[in-house]
């Protein structure tokens, strides 16, 4: 029975912002006790400020989630500033002994909770934390000699043979509050874009709910072709779940569970459920390495790489940023990412290839202007993935696969409406012409009204002798290693 006389306990939210499944939620209410439900905002203390995008996602996160928490008699509380004073401010004003979490497993966050627990421990506060985020918590699936693993598939194999479900729960009827608390109001806080606001076009509902919904949808028809949409950007091509997983609206346990179902229940192929959970896998796999590797956030994972011989090219770089290239396929992308805050999958390694084999610029600019633009911008899923493009990486595709942007446009959105979507310059062109509109004659252009260098750029640079370039550069790796 609850007991509102009891001294309360902190339910300390970070990206875990639902409330089913959600361990140290669930561990809060069971102590029958009052319950202060709190988001600190402390830009720095996850060891990195979040880009502009996923403020955007978090400003709706949070008012779902105060929603959710206020039917339930206890209002979230906001604060603003350093996390482990305005726990301590709240554990002074309140009396709270007890402090629930769920942790976060980046390096620098890890770091910084541990020694929060440690210093409210020695002032007789418990600190209780818990993993709310992952199929496994980092550390628990190792290889044979009890190291962490560097390669994907036997990490995916020993993670789905070796980690259990946690048992569903559902979101608590009832909490019992603490009234006569000051909290912060969110509209104060500006996480939305304003001067100018550039996320009109952002299609996407924050909040558990929305990620439920999204599940649901993604379950009842997109699993049904999903390895081939997540490589045809024309159609919805994945589960949108990115966001809703990186701020913890759905445990990714649920996920597996209902694509599994799904599969059980002859909605969607075995194969398909099991390329879609690989792909969950793969995000175990980024968190995991991170955690036990944390200098790859700045670093080479093969530390060979550390001399690959980048170029500062900032013309280069802004054109890709802008959508300017020349490219189509590459300025779709960008475009989409820009306008939407997302960017399909296959995209995502034509980008990606482009920026750092073809311009040669540094993978981490490119995982920079990822961070700040994509609404499931991710540490250990972006650093990952941008190693991976750059052949650096655990696991990665080899440095000498370079993705050819016209062959890769013209075999995944051969008719090229993905392209004609957010390229509207070139919406007349043929799909003969449209991936290499720089090909086509001149009365073609004439007739789909397209000046090139005018109406559209010109290519920024030949693929053929960027590839080459690129392949020399190689060479460098190859004599780094030799001299150590």
């Amino acid at each position: 029975m609850p007991n509102a006389d009891a001294s309360p306990v902190i339910l300390w939210f970070r990206r875990d912002l639902r409330l089913a499944d959600n361990p140290a939620l669930n561990a809060a209410a069971e102590t029958g006790r009052p319950v202060i439900p709190v988001f600190i905002l402390d830009e720095a203390g996850d060891g990195r400020p979040w880009g502009a995008a996923s403020l955007w996602w978090l400003d709706g996160s949070l008012r779902a989630l105060a929603a959710s928490l206020k039917d339930r008699g206890a209002p979230l509380l906001l604060k603003r500033g350093h996390a482990e004073s305005e726990l301590r401010r709240l554990i002074a004003e309140t009396g709270a002994d007890t402090v629930f979490m769920n942790r976060l497993f980046e390096p620098e966050a890890w770091t910084r909770d541990a020694d929060i627990a440690h210093g409210l421990k020695d002032d007789g506060v418990e600190c209780r934390g818990f993993n709310g985020s992952l199929m496994a918590k980092p550390g628990s699936v190792l290889t044979g000699s009890g190291g962490p693993y560097k390669v994907f598939t036997p990490f995916k194999n020993a993670l789905l043979a070796k980690a259990e479900a946690p048992p569903h729960t559902t979101a608590p009827r009832e909490l019992t509050p603490v009234k006569g608390l000051d909290s912060d109001h969110i509209d104060d806080w500006n996480l939305k874009p304003t001067k100018p606001d550039w996320s009109t076009r952002f299609d996407w509902t924050p909040g558990e709910a929305a990620a439920t919904e999204a599940l649901h949808a993604f379950t009842g028809d997109a699993l049904k072709t999903y390895s081939i949409g997540r490589d045809h950007p024309a159609e919805v091509g994945g589960s949108r779940l990115s966001p809703h997983l990186h701020w913890g609206e759905i445990h990714p346990w649920r996920v597996v569970e209902a694509v599994q179902k799904a599969a059980a229940d002859r909605r969607a192929p075995q194969a398909e459920a099991d390329k879609f959970v690989a792909e969950i896998a793969w995000r175990e796999f980024s968190a995991h390495l991170l955690h036990a590797f944390p200098q790859i956030t700045e670093r080479s994972f093969r530390p060979e790489y550390d001399a690959f011989p980048w170029r500062s090219d900032t013309k280069g770089f802004k054109a890709w940023t802008r959508g300017q290239t020349g490219y189509p396929i590459v300025d779709a992308g960008m475009r989409q990412l820009w306008t939407t805050g997302w960017m399909h999958n296959r995209v995502r390694m034509i980008v990606g290839s482009f920026l750092v084999k073809d311009l040669l610029v540094d993978w981490r600019k490119g995982e920079a202007w990822f961070w700040d633009t994509l609404v499931d911008a991710d540490l250990a899923n972006n650093v990952q993935n941008w190693q991976w493009v750059a052949g650096s990486g655990a696991d990665a595709s080899p440095f000498f696969r370079i993705f050819n942007p016209t062959a890769q446009g013209q075999r995944f959105d051969a008719d090229g409406d993905y392209v004609r979507r957010w390229v509207p310059e070139l919406a007349a062109l043929p799909a003969k012409w449209v991936h290499a509109p720089w090909t086509a004659p001149e009365d073609v252009l004439a007739k789909a009204k397209v000046r090139l260098g005018t109406d559209y750029p010109n290519p920024i640079l030949d693929h053929s002798e960027a590839r080459d370039r690129a392949l020399e550069a190689l060479k460098a790796i190859a004599r780094s290693k030799y001299d150590d």
